[in-house]
């Protein structure tokens, strides 16, 4: 019998609550820490008013960023695991099919991401989005800003509010349709399952196409709402295509590891790797592509987004700019680039888990200086709430994996999945 049934163990399920349960901990104990640590400086009580009153401001804004950014990222890769089934099934590919029900997993996340995210941008949005201010659009207020007032026909909060729903909506309508025929395929066998799929799978590319660039556009570019680039919607894309090819890559090994898809072979794990190797040149191509051409017409009100991340707000951010270029390129490049760094786990291993710290510093990159400018940091506010959501992602990921057989027994490419070879 092919089947293979993810057994998830109760230490295991109670390891993922400790990690949500510990990182709960750590944000409030941060919030605290950040909050109190203000009061104590300067020397009269008006001015330890005033510092009190300024770090309130600070750690709300850092806890609604951190929630923002987290959010962002997991959604992120929760919708890449649609994405790219349903790209397999349009190019009528073989060799994945090993893996497929990895990849549906992941986007069991989709509801999580979709509440979460409308409840923090509801109770957190002046925190997050300077154009949430309506002042800014009263011309005679002092406020007034010419450039955000000329976009609030896209940038107004109901409006905002109607796509963020309908995105989140749209992608979880695709991946319950692509599901349900996936595990109706398992019961019934046949052709008319798979058929469905790739009609389903191309409609949701084209859905995807628009929503994953206005999904980008909305809750990151927007976060810098003067600065704009044409290559962001393809830039926000190719992180999260990397991070949710890293995060697949990962998982297989590991399951591989505890005894479980063992037609899974070195062969696949190629594939997987070429991947992550190809994307993460992509990655770096996009990237070179929008700061090379916005630093070589050297216009202020460009150019702007990246100085604040080179040199402004004292160098505040000036390494992360750096280590993400180096853990998201050249390390991923130089070590798989070999054939057979491809196929060895460890170093497979190394590359998805450093690609998944380093895509989520790229986020941290495009989000942290336009919401806190040079108030950000590493502290047990962001550890706190890196934790959290990964505690909730790996509980709905591995919910999502056990609900059904890790291989999908009446693919009718199964065999060539089974057989293949690179």
């Amino acid at each position: 019998m092919l089947e293979e049934r993810l057994n998830i163990s109760k230490r295991t399920n109670n390891r993922f609550y400790m990690m949500i349960g510990l990182g709960l901990v750590l944000l409030i104990l941060g919030i605290f820490l950040t909050n109190s640590g203000g009061a104590h400086h300067g020397s009269g009580e008006h001015e330890a008013a005033n510092a009190a009153g300024h770090h309130a401001i600070t750690w709300k804004n850092r806890l609604f960023a951190n929630l923002w950014l987290n959010n962002v990222y997991f959604t992120g890769i929760a919708v890449i695991g649609l994405f790219f089934t349903a790209v397999q099934y349009v190019a009528y590919a073989g060799w994945s099919v090993l893996i497929k029900r990895v990849l549906e997993a992941l986007s069991y996340y989709l509801p999580v991401g979709g509440v979460v995210m409308l409840a923090v941008f509801l109770l957190g949005q002046h925190q997050l989005f300077h154009w949430t201010d309506h002042t800014l659009y009263e011309v005679g207020n002092p406020n007034y800003d010419p450039i955000i007032a000329g976009k609030a026909g896209f940038l107004n909060i109901p409006f905002y509010l109607i796509r963020m729903v309908g995105y989140f909506a749209l992608w979880i309508i695709f991946f319950l349709w692509m599901r349900k025929q996936s595990l109706a395929e398992d019961l019934e066998g046949g052709l008319e399952y798979y058929n469905k799929s790739i009609r389903i799978g191309a409609m949701f590319l084209v859905i995807f196409g628009v929503t994953s660039s206005l999904s980008a556009w909305d809750w990151v570019l927007s976060v810098d709402t003067h600065w704009f680039s044409t290559m962001f919607g393809w830039y926000v894309f190719a992180s999260w295509f990397v991070s949710g090819l890293a995060a697949t890559t990962l998982t297989v090994i590991v399951l591989k590891q505890n005894g479980y898809l063992q037609m899974v072979n070195a062969n696949h794990l190629h594939d997987l790797g070429k991947f992550v190797f190809a994307f993460s040149i992509f990655w770096t191509y996009v990237w070179f592509s929008q700061f090379m051409l916005i630093w070589y017409a050297n216009l202020p009100e460009e150019s702007i987004y990246f100085m604040e991340r080179l040199s402004g707000y004292q160098d505040h951010y000036t390494w992360i700019f750096f280590v993400n270029l180096i853990v998201n390129f050249v390390f991923p490049f130089l070590v798989l680039m070999t054939r057979d760094a491809k196929r060895q786990m460890i170093m497979l291993k190394l590359v998805c888990i450093a690609i998944l710290v380093g895509h989520w510093l790229d986020f941290y990159l495009m989000i942290m200086p336009g919401t806190l400018r040079g108030e950000s940091g590493f502290g047990l506010i962001e550890l706190g709430a890196a934790l959290t959501f990964l505690g909730i992602f790996l509980l709905t990921f591995t919910r999502g994996l056990s609900k059904a057989s890790l291989v999908p027994i009446n693919h009718p490419f199964l065999e060539e999945s089974v057989h293949h070879t690179v």
